[in-house]
């Protein structure tokens, strides 16, 4: 029972540590700095070349996911406490939903755009919302004590990205163009596995929380600077890292005729499912590769 009650603590103690209590994002009340930063702010996304349907030869859609812990992906993840001077990106798509600058659509697996989600109910996913909770005061007797919701930032560990990939013959250029972004948080699971002397083990569910249109989300993303950790006054846009696949990511599914089955449900895990993501991934650059005479 000892041996329990110090594994329940130590758990205990790593998720206080863990979640940082969220802030609510203030201004500076001068310009912190010696000169006004406008360039970030006035930006506007670079316009994608007009396609018509009879130049699309071939298209190809996929599913990916971006492992924002991956040190190439720190820009997107970072930073997971409010600051005054810089936004993660999910903390920017949260607070464009806030102020109806974009639209969260419903978690649905594929990203279908079907059912508009409020802003109260992105917090209900995200599991942020104020709660009522019974709690017994000095007196022995039971009262309603409202516990503060608050979003936990660092929880949210993936981002699952819907795309389309096309060979343009007007440009004779494989192109793709991102559909929709959908944050992916993690939240551990604590299983109860039998003896009192056994230790507690525990899973982690991984719950899509919104979905993101992002030709719409564009205009906001643009108009938000990313740290650059070689200089602060060259800094780049969330629509720039989107733009320019500078991110690391690998792919978990693609359109097919098995209701657009993901690999791990005909793979059942391990190297094997790597191995026909990479499979994918190849097929594409093949794709293009084959089209040309060297």
């Amino acid at each position: 029972m000892k041996k329990l009650s110090i594994v329940i603590s130590g758990v205990a103690l790593l998720a206080s540590s863990f979640y940082a209590p969220a802030q609510d994002r203030t201004e500076s009340l001068v310009n912190d700095g010696f000169y006004t930063r406008e360039t970030i702010p006035a930006r506007q996304p670079i316009p994608y070349p007009y396609v018509r349907e009879t130049d699309v030869m071939f298209s190809k859609r996929v599913w990916r996911i971006i492992d924002l812990r991956q040190k190439m992906n720190y820009p997107l993840y970072f930073p997971t406490q409010v600051l005054l001077d810089r936004e993660s990106l999910l903390q920017r798509l949260v607070r464009a939903i806030k102020y109806n600058e974009i639209t969260a659509y419903e978690n649905d697996l594929d990203g279908e755009f079907t059912t508009r989600l409020s802003y109260e109910q992105v917090l209900n996913n995200m599991d942020a919302l104020d709660k009522v909770q019974k709690q017994t005061d000095e007196n022995g007797q039971e009262v309603d004590v409202t516990v503060k919701g608050e979003i936990k930032w660092n929880a949210i560990k993936e981002l699952l990205v819907k795309e389309e990939w096309f060979f343009d013959k007007q440009h004779s250029t494989l192109q793709v163009r991102i559909i929709g972004l959908c944050p992916i948080m993690h939240s551990l699971r604590i299983l109860d596995t039998g003896g009192e002397e056994e230790q507690q083990g525990g899973e982690i569910n991984r719950i899509q929380l919104f979905w993101v249109y992002f030709p719409e989300a564009r205009n906001v993303l643009a108009n938000t600077d990313v740290f650059n950790s070689f200089n602060d006054a060259q800094r780049i846009s969330f629509d720039d890292i989107f733009f320019k696949r500078r991110f690391n990511s690998y792919i978990i599914k693609e359109s097919n005729v098995f209701d657009d089955r993901r690999i791990a449900e005909y793979t059942f895990g391990g190297i094997n499912t790597m191995l026909e993501s990479d499979r994918i991934k190849n097929e594409l650059f093949n794709l293009e590769h084959d089209l040309w005479e060297y």
